[in-house]
């Protein structure tokens, strides 16, 4: 095994330092190579909702209150690794599936991801949108999207899903030549409501590779990025990738700009997700072995100025606020172990003062969360690695 290039995927990845230089790793591949990895951590300042005074700082940095977690129940299944989600206007929950993989090959046709992750194979017609009733059931809303998977077996296809009034678009991270999918990029497609089919509007794999950010990861370079995360923000769409490590906006007519190229400040820290309210807030993975509280939240201004905003948490890949300004945050696996651990998952609450609420915990291997419209939380579940079907959308009903 060359111990120089541990992948990170995620569709995104994580740090490790090897022989001095930084290398990512996927999030499944963990399973098998994570006992192969040097623990290597940022050092990065508290930054509390209000500033960083010394109280605020003490609070991050103390266990945080749990309330009753009985709160989690079961709201659909039968999903292939469920990522993003979202309602949408009609009162139906919307979830991303990477899918099932695929196995095409387009070795020699393009530059592939170096071993033991690459090369990838993919299918154009690995993944899907699924549509949830307010009741539960599952049907497929648009079927026949591309799906890839690495040398190892981990999965991606659609990542994200979002509404500009009553049009879903969705991001794609498995498709792209590098992927195993040569004829469709990855990128933005809009959904036509009329009949399921699907336009792209906006080629984030030709964009990443004319548009490179300031500091690319050279052991683990993704020539196609690897998306994770979308929202709508006054009808444009704003999405994180997490390989490159920037945040771009995307119009509907697609139209594509940087917002933050994060790589050029924070190096390769694996930005995932991304919410909104007044100023974006970001996340990201960090590195593996996982630390506990290794994680943090950065507030992003609309014009590309970044600071950290609170630290502490740990494998994010969800990122909610409500009215009352309050951050939800999803973490994958809430504890320090050599890789992504079953049912560690936790939703932590971030007040204003600073202070932590776990409201829900015991979430197996989650990957994304929404609003619903009864103002609860629904959350993607066993969202990496489980059986084809397994994967779930769970009800986190708030105190």
């Amino acid at each position: 095994m060359n111990n120089k290039h541990q992948h990170n995927h995620i569709e995104g990845g994580f740090r490790d330092k090897v022989k001095a230089r930084p290398v990512t790793l996927s999030l499944i591949s963990l399973f098998v190579l994570s006992f192969l990895l040097i623990s290597c951590r940022n050092n990065l300042t508290t930054n509390s909702m209000n500033g960083s005074s010394p109280q605020i700082q003490a609070k991050h940095k103390g266990n945080p209150k749990i309330l009753n977690t009985g709160n989690v129940s079961v709201f659909a299944t039968g999903l292939n690794n469920p990522r993003g989600l979202q309602f949408g206007p009609d009162g139906n929950l919307y979830v991303a599936e990477g899918g099932v993989g695929g196995t095409n090959s387009t070795v020699g046709t393009c530059t592939q991801v170096i071993p033991p992750v690459g090369p990838y194979t993919g299918s154009l017609y690995g993944s899907r949108i699924s549509k949830i009733s307010p009741s539960g059931v599952r049907t497929t809303y648009v079927d026949s999207l591309p799906s890839d998977q690495t040398a190892l077996g981990e999965i991606s296809g659609v990542a994200d899903v979002a509404f500009i009034h009553n049009t879903l678009y969705a991001i794609l991270a498995g498709a792209g030549c590098s992927h195993g999918v040569a004829s469709v990029p990855n990128g933005v497609i809009r959904i036509n409501p009329a009949d399921s089919s699907w336009t792209m509007i906006a080629d984030l794999s030709s964009w990443q590779q004319s548009h490179p950010v300031a500091q690319p990861e050279e052991d683990d370079f993704e020539p196609d990025g690897t998306w994770y995360s979308m929202i709508n923000v006054r009808g444009n769409l704003y999405a994180v990738e997490p390989n490159h490590g920037e945040m771009v906006r995307v119009t509907p007519d697609g139209q594509i700009s940087r917002v933050i190229d994060i790589s050029a400040s924070q190096g390769h820290i694996v930005p995932t997700v991304v919410a909104y309210h007044g100023n974006f807030f970001v996340s990201n993975l960090n590195t593996f072995p996982i630390v506990k509280g290794s994680s943090s939240i950065f507030k992003v201004t609309p014009s590309g100025k970044i600071k950290t905003w609170a630290t502490g948490f740990t494998t994010v890949l969800g990122i909610l606020v409500d009215q009352q300004r309050r951050i939800y945050v999803l973490e994958n696996t809430s504890v320090s172990s050599p890789g992504p651990a079953p049912n560690q998952g936790e939703i932590i609450r971030l007040d204003n003062s600073g202070k932590r609420t776990v409201i829900a915990s015991g979430l197996n291997l989650p990957t994304g969360m929404t609003w619903g419209p009864d103002g609860n939380i629904y959350v993607s579940a066993n969202g990496f690695g489980a059986p084809s079907g397994a994967g779930e959308v769970l009800k986190v009903t708030l105190p």
